[in-house]
Parts: C-alpha cells; structure tokens; sequence
C-alpha cells in the first residue's frame, strides 16, 4: 500500500498526499471510483529513477469529504494546479487515468501548467460522455446516498467490476471500496458522479492542441467505458507522440495488466 501521510489544505479542505524515490517529478493521478492506490504497483517502480508524488483527489480516498463539497472536474484540476505550487515543481511529467487523465489535460490546456511529459491512460477526454447511470444519480443522488450498505457495496462491486477484464481480487476490492464505505464515503461516492459535467470535457477539447512536450496515450483495448476509438480520436487532437494499446485489459488497466501498464510508462519515461 502506498503511504499518504502528508496533508495539503486546498480551500480549506484536506488533500492526502505522499512521494517516493528522488530525480525528476512525476505526478500520478488516479480517476474515479480510485483512490491513489491504484499506483500502489506502479509508483515504486518508477521511484527507481524519479520523485514520483501522488494525491487523492478532493472528495476520494483519504482527502477530506463532505456534504456541499464541490468535487466537480475543474476543481481537480485547480487543485493539481495548486498542488504543483506548492511542491514548487517545474515541468513534471504527469500521469493521468480516467478522471485524472482529464485533471492532467485541464490542468495544461485550462489551468497553463507546463509539463515535461504527460502520458494518459484511458483518460476521459472527448465527447460524447457520461452514461446513462450518471444521468440517473445525478437526478436522483440522495436517494442513492441513502441506499443501505449491502446494496451500496453491491452496486460499487458491479461498477467497477464492468472497469475490468479479468475478475477482480477481492483484496483490490477493499482497498478501493474502503473510502466508499459508512454514511459519510457513500454520500461522497455518489456526489461525485452527480458533480460530472461535460461542460468541463468540452472546455479542455476545445484548446486541444499540439504541445511543445511530448504525450503518450495508453489504451485497455477491451475498454468499454471509453472505447479505443476514443484513443484513437484524441491522439489526432493533440497528436500524441505514441499510442501504446494493450490487450486482454479494459478501462483499468492498473489491475488487468500492471506489468503491461508499467512497460508501457518505463519505455516513455
């Protein structure tokens, strides 16, 4: 398990944050249902060579949550924003899935961080977005809120289980359900997706452009959350420099194919 002992205060809200190894930054973001400890198998590899900091966003993991939080997508990346300044870095290389991977692309394209790398796995980029379960929370959050334990966790297992492949360990279960759990973590759960908005997406794909640093995309190519096409489609956007598919592994990569996932960072790092 990855240790995030330190503390940021972010609007006066508590961000968990740790780092590994020594060299040049690099930024790890997860997305969402996640927690930081998706890169538990990821983040000491790259610590070899590099200081790698990781964060749990606002409202995920250990960073604080609470009711009228705002957890929408332009607050994360406001908060790598100031995440960066505060840990006084220049031109980190980023790594961003899913949610993150979008934090990581408002985080340049909005926000005007410059970074060295940046490399994006499954990210959510372009339009169309969302689903129809998205929808439905966000028309109906406090009730799912109010869901009892068992159906929540059920509910959570079945969703991200539909992220994966192959079946998931019940060990990686409970490292990503934990957060989620008790009255305050399934209120936040579902605040999260309600909190989605595509206006957000559509902001960043609208200043989508060629960069003078290099982006690597990575793609699960049994993704069904975001097909591969959608890989495909972004690296045109911004004429990514590689697009590295893996096979036998859908949207989260971290647990379908570590190794691949690894590979496919140490070859572009």
């Amino acid at each position: 398990m990855l240790e995030l002992n330190e503390r940021f205060s972010y609007d006066g809200q508590s961000v968990a944050w740790g780092s590994l190894g020594e060299g040049d930054p690099i930024i790890l973001i997860h997305g969402f249902p996640w927690s930081a400890q998706a890169w538990r198998s990821i983040a000491p590899w790259l610590a070899r060579t590099h200081k790698v900091y990781y964060f749990d966003m606002i409202g995920c993991g250990l960073s604080e949550k609470n009711e009228g939080q705002n957890v929408t997508e332009s607050v994360q990346s406001d908060l790598l924003e100031a995440l960066v300044g505060h840990w006084g870095l220049e031109r980190p290389q980023v790594v961003g899935h899913d949610f993150g991977g979008l934090a990581a692309l408002r985080g340049h394209f909005v926000n005007g961080i410059d970074y060295g790398k940046l490399h994006l796995i499954d990210p959510v980029a372009v339009l169309p977005s969302g689903s129809p379960f998205y929808a439905h929370v966000a028309r109906h959050e406090a009730a799912f809120a109010g869901l009892p334990d068992y159906a929540h966790e059920a509910l959570f297992r079945a969703y991200i289980q539909a992220a994966a492949h192959y079946p998931l360990r019940e060990e990686a279960i409970r490292i990503y359900f934990e957060p989620w759990s008790g009255d305050a973590g399934k209120a936040a759960f579902y605040r999260q997706i309600a909190h989605a908005d595509t206006a957000n997406i559509e902001a960043a794909q609208k200043r989508y452009a060629p960069t003078d640093f290099d982006i690597h995309l990575t793609w699960g190519m049994r993704d069904t959350f975001i097909p591969p096409e959608r890989g495909r489609q972004l690296q045109e956007l911004l004429r990514a420099k590689s697009f590295t598919p893996i096979e036998n592994a859908a949207h989260f990569v971290h647990e379908d194919a570590p190794a691949a996932l690894l590979g496919s960072l140490l070859q572009s790092i």
